[in-house]
């Protein structure tokens, strides 16, 4: 084909210098078929071929469409690229040939073979208030100056892409519910329909098509908040995209830098201030902000109920010989005094109760780990002060040790120099007592000052803990002047009565 420079000589020298073709065909060397075809159309550059040959790879075609054809069979992220294919005939069939030529290849024969050929996509338009999607997605964030991993549950209205975001230890059922049920608060009403991936939490078999079978408790959960739930063809998340770009979002915009946060609460709030600001957000191609487009939707959406769904799980259980309760392969402590006493259990997503009878006689965090322990120090002093040579390696005293304040480890040398030992424990243990019913705070400036005055007693610490509060069953000499006068008649009284 013709370079644009002898296209354009041709038709100078035809249309301006009115040179005959016969002319021209001599000057350029060109055939006068050449010359007229010029002459008649436009420049149209060069022509790919309609069958590319490979001269080096012609003897290999066979074998690459025989790989590509057993492709089928394989698993999709298990499937020869043109990389492999290249390495393989080098190293297979000793092939010479360059790398390109066999990309160009695999990529033609892939299109006829109908092997991983790019879906196209519909554009959507949908109807407000009708429907949202759900998905998980994994993060890290800095919790208590532990680097720690979580699960980052996102709800996205389709319609006008408001949407929530959750952070969780796990992806449990509870911990399911539990992000519906704020994510419901946060949008102020219900989705009709959500849409999910077929989560082991909600679906326990899937059938070709669009046929589930739910778990029974997610069946329970859906029926009182009245939502539809679709799930999405196996192996097709594109069919919920924009919450599966939500989580990339959320986890670029939220979670960098990495955030840093005293708990796992304080994160959420972080995370639920983000939400709140991404209302002034304008999605391309729309002209009103998220919020504007949700004040729309908002009408749509289907009532909270008046109470809340009880997302807990009870279980009954008997505390051990080291008064602990296992639940989940994880042990929380009771006090001592209920040791193989058997109780009840109720599981929030955060918490763990524990109940005697109808007694609350245990609190704590939820543990998502295996083979934890969360022992609280205040069920085992008691029993510690009778037997004090266990305190150095007692377990709840190891855990407490390593988080509280360094004037306790100055309190306790002090005890055993002036009292020895044993008894210097024993007495130390009872300040520790102190923590259940004062302010750690209140404590500590009181040992402090018992430490300045080099006294050597839990006595001490306890009257300056109850100087310092002003208990009103206590007084003290330093206010004497302004002590009522004494009312003397009450004697009188009392004389009489006798």
């Amino acid at each position: 084909m013709l370079k644009v420079d002898q296209y354009d000589y041709i038709r100078i020298a035809y249309r301006v210098y009115r040179k005959k073709i016969k002319q021209i065909a001599r000057e350029t060397g060109h055939s006068r078929n050449t010359i007229k075809k010029v002459l008649r159309s436009e420049h149209s550059g060069y022509k790919s071929r309609i069958k590319q040959p490979y001269p080096v790879l012609e003897l290999y075609l066979n074998i690459i469409d025989k790989w590509l054809e057993d492709d089928k069979q394989r698993p999709k992220k298990q499937r020869h690229t043109a990389v492999r294919v290249y390495n393989r005939l080098k190293q297979e069939h000793g092939f010479t040939g360059a790398a390109t030529t066999v990309s160009r290849y695999v990529r033609e024969a892939k299109l006829r073979l109908g092997i991983n050929i790019h879906q196209a996509f519909i554009p959507l338009q949908p109807d407000p208030g009708g429907e949202a999607e759900v998905d998980w997605g994994t993060c890290t964030a800095i919790l208590g100056n532990k680097v720690t991993r979580l699960k980052l549950f996102c709800m996205r209205s389709k319609y006008s892409g408001k949407h929530f975001v959750r952070c969780y230890p796990c992806e449990r059922q509870q911990a399911l519910f539990d992000a519906h049920i704020q994510a419901f608060a946060f949008f102020g009403g219900i989705f009709p329909v959500l849409i999910y991936d077929n989560l082991t939490t909600a679906v326990q078999k899937v059938f070709p098509g669009k046929r589930r079978i739910l778990q029974e408790s997610y069946d329970k959960f859906r029926a009182f908040y009245n939502f539809t739930p679709r799930f999405c063809n196996p192996g097709q998340g594109h069919e919920k995209g924009g919450v599966e770009g939500l989580v990339g979002y959320a986890r670029r915009n939220y979670m960098v830098p990495v955030p840093e946060a005293e708990n796992l609460k304080a994160l959420n709030e972080k995370l639920l201030k983000d939400c709140v600001a991404y209302g002034d957000h304008r999605l391309a191609g729309r002209e009103q902000t998220v919020n504007e487009l949700y004040e729309a939707e908002k009408k749509h959406l289907i009532d909270l109920p008046r109470i809340e769904f009880s997302n807990i799980h009870t279980s009954c259980s008997k505390a051990d010989k080291y008064s602990t309760v296992i639940i989940d392969k994880n042990r929380y402590s009771v006090p001592t005094s209920y040791a193989y006493f058997k109780v009840n259990v109720i599981l929030y997503v955060d918490r763990v109760e524990i109940f005697y009878g109808s007694k609350n006689i245990a609190i704590h965090n939820r543990l998502y780990d295996v083979n934890k322990w969360s022992l609280k120090s205040e069920h085992y002093l008691e029993l510690i002060r009778q037997r004090p040579q266990a305190f150095d390696s007692a377990r709840p005293i190891r855990q407490w040790r390593k988080t509280w304040p360094y004037c306790l480890e100055r309190l306790l040398d002090k005890f055993c120099q002036k009292q020895g030992h044993t008894k210097g424990i024993k007495d130390f243990i009872s300040v520790l007592m102190f923590y259940k019913d004062h302010a750690a705070a209140d404590i500590e400036s009181a040992v402090e000052k018992a430490l300045t005055a080099n006294t050597g007693s839990s006595q001490a610490v306890e009257h300056i803990l109850k100087s310092t509060q002003h208990d009103p069953s206590f007084v003290t000499l330093d206010n004497w002047q302004t002590l009522p006068p004494p009312d003397v008649t009450v004697y009188g009284q009392i004389g009489g009565a006798i």
